[in-house]
């Protein structure tokens, strides 16, 4: 059922008309016994567990550490600067921590 306000019924089915609507394939719900089934195959580390990987570096699979960082996943490395994202919040910066963290990356070059 359309949800539309009253009069907007022949507008929507004008629109509807103009041009065919996409497509989807036949997508069902998951079943629950899928849904544990795929839950219980590898267990979930807790967020204060022990490391897994003890002798990795934290930084691994950061542009900034060792090792490969986010172009090994196909990533694109960022091509606008931190200082320039952040010179775009400040004028809607109300606690004035955006100039702050701004002047911080500027003067560090990122």
């Amino acid at each position: 059922m359309d949800s539309t306000a009253y009069g907007e019924g022949g507008e929507t089915q004008a629109i509807k008309t103009g041009a065919p609507l996409a497509k989807t394939s036949d997508v069902r719900p998951a079943r629950a016994g899928d849904v544990r089934e795929a839950a219980t195959q590898e267990p979930v580390t807790e967020l204060f567990a022990p490391s897994q990987r003890p002798t990795e570096d934290i930084m691994v699979g950061n542009r900034l550490g060792p090792g490969s960082g986010p172009e090994a996943l196909g990533m694109n490395p960022a091509t606008e600067k931190l200082s320039d994202v952040l010179a775009k919040m400040i004028p809607y910066d109300q606690t004035g921590e955006i100039a702050i963290l701004y002047q911080r990356a500027a003067s560090r070059g990122l």
